[in-house]
């Protein structure tokens, strides 16, 4: 799901426990502390992923706005790199401006730790995208991970060694170390304990588990793949097979051998212990991108040989042979490969020479979810449909570049990028459904109800990012063309979102005119969707600025008697929202209130990034109004919070930009300059949940701020004598550039000292560190 400044994402936990790799975290973060892009890089299945999400777990006290994660494996087009950064860090753009560019306002000010991970076949893209983010954003440090440098000047790369193995004449080395010093001995332990419970290695294994680790050349995922085997065979008959396997590995100069001939030995091997039924599963799986779930297996890797009754047990055998990971999250167990995986699996797909015909498929099954997701956004389970279209974007993704690749497909595309509106529009990926959207209009330019359709619907996104003269020029072309072609239904739409463009340019009377067409011809209809009943919003809203408020109100009231027969939440909430502005028009904000308020709730409930933001704005107008100055600053901080990644505070409108300038100014003059800007960062820090709370409620009780304050440290909790020192410059307000010059010390040593402190006194600021030294003081104690 779409992840809210508010709310740092947190990294994803490790599912199984982390082996080994003390002295390379240590060295990584000593690297990262003098270089601001480390790239990882080795053969795959080399543990490169583990080890940078452990570092960035070990550092994320040092970098107060955070440690993210950009998963890029399953990501194939280099144009949608940017994107995929801006989408981990909750950068929603509506605006015409490129995701680079955004990225790149964003990140100015920030001082935070991005993980690019699997950047190899994006090596180019990410090239271009780092070096301008680092030029751009003096705060900002890369760890990447490829196997390949980026190729920077300023890159420093960082070989991942293999985990440590005995050397070949140690198997009796116990006695001068215990086995699981050894980091590939420790891990096929661990592993093995898991499907083998009390198994440890012992007099009598150990020769065979040296052996076997070292012919893997302690690669970690060809460990755990050798691992898991101890559910059925003894080490030395896993030694035995995988020698017989891996022939090449042990003749010739093995010092020689490449290390991912070792990995695809290894996951081969891995290939052929399964199933004929889990071979075919898992090269078909490698057809999806990102996660899956067990409907999805179903439709798109049946066949003939592939039963529907087969496919359970096919899944649940490739679980257990950590062929496919499960993501338990919601109702539905989701599946994901990891890469290395996925690409064997590719691999095979294309020896059978089905990899077409999957791809079709794979197409076909998504093109039904987007259809059947469009079919069902009007009604119960808007917020289910919004975490279900979240989840399978990276699917949508590569169904859209199939279509938009294959010759002869283009139209199809049309299709899918159109059925996926509320994923664009109501989830907030706008700028994603631009980029499609005006694609595969570029690839299909002959009349048809497919690209009518499009065009309606690029004009909605064009209006919302900001653009009228395109959004305009969309809905005409729109509107023409269907008339054309008869199509009655697009035709309705393109009238409705014409009306609406013409709205915000400021023709309110033909605004008035083509609205009341659209919502006549929707009357008429006797169907309902979610974008026809924006039609009462916009409808209402035009009332509204043309002072006729009898007529907004009671198009609010016909609209809640459909939404409420069709239990729709989302053009309901919008349609609150407008009659809110309407009365706030007028100079009657306490009349705005139970709208704004009845708006927020239900876009809480969906999740809508772009509407929050829209009814907390207001409702900080209101208060203002109202001379609660501190609950409007509070407010405006957290609208502001939310807008910044957004870029285009309230569509862009003038009118609606200078209320919120006019309302500002009158409560930094009330405050005070000193207590405004506090206000604004308090509710900068507010979780969504809780500003959301708070703003409905209209209680005094202040919301808990997003970064809950650890409890205090315990009395005797310890710090060095120099420690002590850096502890009491802090204090005393000095950054650790001064704080290395009282010293005379280096500033990354001074950086180490205060990341220590913070993680000593479980605190996550230096003004905590201010704070614990000063009551330190006052209680007569020091402080160590």
């Amino acid at each position: 799901m779409p992840q809210t400044t508010q709310r740092k994402k947190s990294l994803p936990h490790d599912i199984t426990s982390f082996v080994g790799r003390r002295k390379a975290t240590a060295e990584l973060k000593h690297a990262l502390s003098e270089s601001r892009l480390v790239t990882l890089t080795g053969v795959g299945g080399v543990g490169k992923s583990r080890l940078a999400l452990r570092v960035g777990r070990e550092l994320q006290r040092a970098f107060p706005d955070g440690v993210w994660l950009v998963e890029l494996a399953e990501i194939q087009d280099p144009a949608f790199v940017p994107s995929a950064v801006a989408a981990t860090l909750g950068v929603l753009e509506q605006s015409a401006r490129d995701a680079e560019t955004v990225l790149v306002d964003y990140l100015a000010s920030k001082r935070l730790l991005l993980l690019l991970d699997n950047c190899e076949h994006l090596l180019e893209s990410c090239c271009v995208l780092t070096d301008r983010l680092l030029s751009a954003a003096p705060g900002l440090r890369v760890l990447a991970t490829s196997r390949e440098p980026l190729g920077i000047i300023a890159e420093r790369v960082w070989p991942v060694p293999p985990l440590s193995i005995p050397a070949p004449d140690a198997t009796g080395a116990r006695r001068d170390r215990p086995y699981t010093d050894y980091e590939a001995l420790a891990l096929f332990q661990d592993r093995a304990s898991m499907v083998m419970p009390g198994f440890t290695i012992g007099p009598d294994n150990a020769a065979a588990v040296i052996r076997l680790c070292r012919d893997l050349d302690g690669v970690p995922l060809a460990i755990e793949l050798a691992a898991v085997r101890m559910r059925t065979l003894t080490a030395d008959q896993i030694l035995a097979r995988l020698e017989n396997r891996f022939r090449l590995l042990t003749s010739g100069n093995r010092a020689a051998a490449p290390r991912h001939q070792t990995l695809r030995a290894a996951v081969e091997w891995s290939f052929e212990l399964c199933t004929e039924s889990e071979r075919v599963l898992w090269a078909r799986c490698s057809i999806f991108a990102g996660e899956f779930d067990l409907d999805a297996v179903e439709s798109v890797c049946t066949g003939d040989d592939a039963a529907d009754e087969d496919v359970f047990a096919s899944v649940a055998g490739l679980i257990g042979k950590s062929v496919l990971a499960v993501e338990r999250s919601g109702r539905t167990a989701r599946y994901r490969m990891l890469e290395t995986i996925r690409q064997f699996g590719q691999e095979r797909l294309a020896e059978t020479g089905e990899t077409e015909a999957l791809r079709t498929r794979h197409r076909d099954y998504y093109l039904r979810l987007a259809e059947e997701a469009d079919a069902g956004s009007c009604g119960q389970g808007q917020s289910e449909l919004g975490d279900r279209l979240r989840a399978d974007r990276t699917n949508f993704w590569a169904a859209l570049d199939h279509c938009c690749t294959v010759p002869g497909e283009a139209r199809t595309g049309l299709r899918m990028a159109t059925a996926l509106w509320y994923y664009w529009i109501a989830c907030g990926f706008v700028r994603d459904g631009r980029y499609w959207l005006d694609r595969a209009l570029a690839l299909d330019t002959a009349p048809s109800g497919e690209r009518a359709k499009a065009l309606w619907i690029n004009g909605w996104i064009a209006h919302l990012q900001g653009e009228p003269d395109a959004s305009l020029e969309f809905h005409r072309q729109s509107r023409d063309m269907a008339e054309r072609l008869g199509d009655e239904a697009t035709l309705t739409f393109a009238t409705q979102f014409l009306g609406d463009s013409e709205m915000w340019a400021g023709d309110l009377a033909d605004a008035a005119r083509l609205l009341d067409h659209a919502l006549a011809r929707h009357r008429a209809s006797g169907r309902w969707t979610a974008p026809g009943l924006l039609a009462f919003a916009l409808r209402a809203q035009t009332a509204g600025l043309l002072g006729d408020v009898d007529h907004a109100v009671a198009l609010l009231d016909e609209c809640r008697a459909i939404c409420a027969s069709l239990g729709e939440r989302w053009a309901l909430s919008w349609t609150e929202w407008n009659v809110g502005v309407t009365w706030w028009s007028l100079n009657e904000p306490a009349k705005a209130i139970p709208h704004l308020r009845a708006s927020l709730l239900n876009k809480q409930r969906l999740n809508d990034l772009i509407g929050i933001p829209c009814c907390v704005e207001l409702l900080s107008w209101v208060a203002a109004a109202a001379g609660d100055f501190r609950r409007a600053a509070v407010l405006l901080g957290f609208a502001r919070k939310m807008w910044e990644p957004i870029g285009r505070p309230l569509f862009g409108s003038e009118t609606l930009l200078a209320w919120s300038r006019q309302r500002a100014e009158e409560t930094r003059e009330a405050l005070g300059d000193a207590e405004f800007d506090a206000d604004l960062r308090k509710g900068a820090q507010i979780t969504q949940e809780d500003l959301v709370a708070y703003a409905v409620g209209g209680g005094e009780a202040e919301p808990r701020t997003a970064t809950p304050v650890p409890p205090e440290p315990d009395s005797d909790t310890t710090l060095t004598a120099r420690e002590c020192e850096v502890a009491r410059l802090v204090a005393q307000g000095l950054s650790n550039k001064q704080i290395a010059a009282e010293l005379v010390i280096a500033q990354r040593t001074a950086e180490g000292h205060v990341e220590r402190i913070l993680q000593k006194l479980g605190f996550s600021s230096r003004a905590q560190i201010a704070g614990w030294m000063a009551r330190r003081r006052a209680d007569g104690q020091g402080g160590r």
